[in-house]
């Protein structure tokens, strides 16, 4: 699957109000193309900043993580679908809730994303969740199978894990990469960290960026910055 410069930067809009986002998309004007909501502001006029963001021509990425019984997630994936989002994410923890998301989507233009294990959490977390004696990447290739399996249309996954799933999956498999920190960036509440060349020549299609843009002195060139580090790494 090729990459294309506009659409592998996704820029979180992790901000508590509406007003705060749209001056953001604002500010960053083309340097963005693509922008991921998330529950902070979903619960805050989130939904309708969406629609207003594609009504510029950009695409949207809906955060939800959803998790919930079979019925709840196929009902909530098909209002999301409702909104014209382009992505949507869901938890892999089951065959159930994965498939109620596939069932949900109908025939509507969504992908869905299967979130493999968060790029803040290391071993020892999952001990804490009962998952004993297991790697991370153990865990987010075995997360990456079912969600190709049951017909999901890829995975958020570190990139530390983005080559073996790309390898395994195949290049039409596509993989979200968080946790991007350009280079010299401090880590902050992330485990898993990948600089935004490392990541894409591991195979991830698309990067999420939020503090390092969205808190710089100067979000646009920020976003410029990074621009120029994935077509690097694209051209290569």
């Amino acid at each position: 699957m090729n990459t294309k410069l506009d659409d592998a930067l996704i820029v979180a809009l992790d901000f508590p109000t509406v007003d705060e986002a749209r001056a953001m998309v604002q500010t960053l004007g083309d340097h963005c193309h693509f922008y991921k909501i998330g529950l902070e502001l979903l619960f805050r006029g989130g939904q309708e900043l969406a629609l207003e963001i594609k009504d510029q021509g950009k695409r949207v990425f809906i955060d939800a993580k959803l998790l919930d019984i079979a019925t709840t997630v196929e009902k909530a994936t098909r209002n999301i679908a409702g909104l014209g989002a382009d992505f949507l994410t869901l938890h892999i923890t089951d065959r159930q809730t994965l498939e109620a998301a596939v069932r949900g989507r109908e025939e509507a233009d969504l992908k869905l994303l299967g979130v493999t294990v968060m790029t803040s959490l290391s071993e020892t977390d999952l001990a804490e969740q009962g998952i004993q004696d297991t790697l991370v990447r153990d865990l987010v290739l075995r997360r990456a199978a079912l969600a190709q399996d049951v017909g999901l249309d890829g995975v958020v996954a570190s990139g530390l894990e983005a080559a073996d799933i790309a390898l395994e999956r195949g290049a039409n498999f596509l993989i979200v990469t968080p946790g991007i920190r350009p280079l010299g960036a401090d880590a902050q509440d992330q485990n898993r960290v990948r600089t935004p060349k490392m990541a894409i020549e591991a195979g991830a299609q698309h990067l999420v960026v939020g503090r390092p843009i969205c808190q710089a002195d100067d979000p646009a060139r920020a976003a410029a910055a990074i621009r120029d580090e994935i077509a690097a790494a694209l051209s290569h």
